[in-house]
């Protein structure tokens, strides 16, 4: 080797190593960060230091040595999971949207010998374009700063990053000559993103002011900072097809198709992938991103969500996914397509084998990812032959709607993503990941699902629920642990149903036990899940309070009250239907009280609180006429989706304190006076008229302005006590 070639190969070796020492360093610096976000007191406590990763994917290490925790990892992502695997292991913590327990003893335990993992899993994703809206609407960077230390905690490096989209559309509309007038109909308001990015609707909830686009945009700016800083790589949109109505006036042979959501909505409009304009629109909102945003050249792009395609053909479909990559591939050479695989779920009966194979192999297979949205429920991959050669990630979704129940399959979930890994039929599966449509409920389920990142093996689910009892409440209560087994058994069975049942409670007030969305068939027997309610309240009397037990206690006791409104309501109907009217009074009057008992207990839990949904709605107007938009956004999401005609109307529905007495209650207050009326006068009650009636008072709710508490009141253990001693007994004889 010459010398000019020797010294030109020892100058990049050095600059290799350089390049790697200052990654390691800006690794080490985000994750001393982050660990002095979670334990500040302790922090010290703890040296980082960096590993490499083996066979391309993430590692830790953790070491005790004098006194001192030496975390090692890869990236931050790595060494942030090495943290959570000391706290949930050695110290019996626990981080979860629904309860944090951090009292860490005052001598930090040492480890007995190194522990060294490696995940099997190259992406652990995250999020669904949904939980934007049922969820993170109105979260600020205070907020999304401690959702991004949660996914670090438990091992997400692949978060879909979505927020700001609009701005991006607006700069790409307006060089293209689009004026502001021009637009106002086309961005929905900001609870209806995902479903505008999706394009199944345009302009519902707006128009849009200018000022939530780009503080959005800022506010993605500093998401995408701290995920890549932790060594997180955030998915990004990309352009579908999806164009302004005023598109056809500017552009009159532009080749546009209608399509319809036929969820109470206008059409939208497509642009065909067979028109220039569309690699060239492509191209300009990556290119517009890119310059924004950065990226990390994956990209999320889904076709016909929840749309029919005009054709079946397998070329017509080959032709056009082939041209959606290649536009993608124009502005990135190195793009790499992510689509959600929920197509090929809910629209089974169009998505058949010929077609979605058609779909994906016009894509090469290195460069597309497959998300497998509902694995645990109905699992694509077993019939597509794993995606045609894609690699594809397990994923659960678990939630609807951020409806608030007990639900979840906790052994499906404990077993399916380590044996479809060891499935020799299951291809190149990639990774896992969650795709909820909703966050903040049922936080046993995913601190169950993510204990796959570190693992290729099935979860004992005996031995893991005697762990989580001991992180989650500081204590191994063998009574809680028995508590838990029947949750398993009965919430968590994940039998029967899709997701999981609500309250006729929060149904449109009918005398039938459910309503469209409103769907109150069960899991399990009723009666089966009081004898943990009696577990919980009784350990709530031997001094166990930590906060996740707190939020247990108030869920399971919600839960069983939710459950009893079905038999409470039995009774008022068939007092009404036999003319009984002293009956109907009292039955109807508990049914009543029932929702205000859940009202109360509901309030002394900020996880269960309406206000803070509406206010942090409110603060980010800018004006009155700003805040006012923003919350009938917010008051629409949850209650009606749409106008007063809307077939979704509680999709959304929620189990919150002050949203139980201020609109559930009021509607059957309403719907029990007809009634009473009627009984008085012997006549045949007007349904049809109360449905009428009853359409128009919510849309003037959803339109009205009213704060509501931001902080909890009263004691969520006492209260539950109080509850327990006056419903305990006759909800068992209600289902004797």
């Amino acid at each position: 080797m010459g010398v000019r070639n020797l010294v030109c190969l020892l100058l990049l070796i050095y600059v290799m190593n350089l390049q790697q020492k200052i990654f390691a360093q800006a690794d080490i610096k985000a994750s001393v960060e982050l660990i002095r976000r979670i334990i500040p007191q302790q922090a010290s406590s703890f040296i980082v230091q960096s590993l490499k990763p083996e066979n391309g994917k993430d590692v830790f290490e953790i070491e005790s040595s004098h006194d001192k925790i030496i975390l090692r990892g890869n990236n931050g992502i790595a060494i942030a999971s090495a943290l959570y695997y000391y706290l949930t292991e050695f110290a019996h913590c626990q981080v979860t949207w629904n309860g944090i327990n951090l009292l860490l003893p005052q001598k930090l335990p040492a480890l007995p010998q190194k522990i060294h993992k490696n995940t099997p899993y190259q992406y652990r994703y995250y999020l669904n374009y949904c939980t934007f809206n049922y969820s993170s609407s109105w979260w600020d960077w205070d907020r999304w700063q401690k959702e991004i230390d949660w996914m670090a905690l438990h091992g997400i490096n692949m978060p879909l990053a979505i927020t700001g989209e609009e701005y991006t559309w607006y700069l790409v509309y307006r060089q293209m000559g689009f004026g502001d007038e021009d637009l106002k109909d086309f961005f929905s308001g900001p609870a209806y993103f995902a479903w505008f990015w999706m394009g199944n609707l345009d302009g519902w909830g707006g128009p849009l002011p200018l000022s939530w686009m780009k503080s959005h945009a800022t506010l993605q700016q500093k998401i995408l900072k701290r995920e890549r800083e932790l060594g997180m790589h955030p998915v990004l949109p990309a352009f579908t097809g999806h164009v302004p109505a005023a598109f056809k006036k500017k552009f009159p042979q532009a080749k546009l198709k209608k399509t319809n959501w036929h969820n109470g909505f206008g059409d939208t409009y497509i642009l065909d992938s067979e028109d220039p304009m569309f690699a060239e629109i492509g191209k300009k909102f990556l290119d517009e991103q890119t310059k924004l945003f950065g990226t990390d050249h994956l990209y999320s792009a889904d076709t016909f969500n929840e749309n029919e395609p005009p054709s079946d053909d397998s070329s017509f479909l080959s032709a056009l996914s082939g041209r959606i990559y290649e536009g993608m591939h124009k502005a990135d050479t190195a793009a790499t397509w992510v689509m959600q695989g929920w197509l090929f779920y809910s629209d089974r009966k169009f998505w058949k084998a010929p077609q979605i194979e058609a779909l994906l192999k016009a894509v090469p297979d290195n460069k597309m990812i497959l998300l497998d949205l509902a694995a645990e429920i109905q699992p694509v991959w077993k019939r597509t032959q794993a995606f045609y050669s894609k690699p594809w990630i397990w994923n659960m979704i678990n939630n609807f709607g951020g409806n608030i129940n007990l639900f979840g399959r906790m052994d499906g979930v404990a077993e399916g993503p380590a044996l479809a890994l060891h499935d020799t039929a299951s291809g190149h599966m990639a990774g896992i990941g969650l795709t909820m449509e909703g966050i903040e409920q049922n936080p046993v389920i995913y601190e169950l699902m993510m204990d796959h990142a570190w693992r290729d093996q099935p979860i004992d689910i005996n031995q893991w629920l005697k762990k989580y009892v001991l992180d989650r409440y500081g204590s191994d209560d063998e009574n809680l642990v028995s508590a838990w087994q029947m949750l398993r058994q009965t919430v968590y069975n994940g039998k029967i149903i899709r997701d999981g049942a609500e309250s006729i409670i929060t149904g449109r007030p009918t005398f039938d036990s459910a309503t469209v969305w409103t769907r109150t068939k069960l899991n399990y027997a009723a009666h089966d899940l009081l004898p943990a309610w009696d577990l919980f309240i009784n350990a709530s009397s031997k001094g166990i309070n930590s906060d996740g037990f707190a939020f247990d206690l108030v869920d399971i006791t919600r839960q069983v009250l939710a459950n009893y409104a079905s038999p409470l309501q039995k009774k008022w109907v068939n007092a009404f239907m036999s003319k009984d009217t002293a009956a109907f009074a009292k039955y109807s009057n508990e049914f009543l009280e029932l929702i205000s008992d859940m009202d109360v207990l509901l309030a002394t839990r900020k996880d269960f609180l309406f206000g803070p949904w509406i206010s942090t709605a409110r603060s980010w107007g800018i004006t009155d006429e700003e805040k006012a938009l923003y919350e009938k956004n917010a008051r629409d999401l949850i209650t009606l989706w749409g106008d007063e005609n809307s077939p979704l109307h509680e999709y959304a529905n929620r189990q919150w304190s002050g949203l139980l007495n201020d609109f559930y209650k009021q509607r059957w207050m309403q719907f029990f006076s007809m009634l009473s009326n009627s009984l008085r006068s012997d006549t045949k009650p007007d349904l049809d008229g109360f449905e009428k009636s009853i359409r128009s008072w919510e849309w003037n709710w959803v339109n009205q302005q009213k704060t509501f508490p931001l902080q909890p009141t009263g004691n969520s253990l006492a209260e539950s006590q109080r509850l327990y001693m006056k419903y305990r007994e006759m909800i068992g004889k209600a289902y004797e």
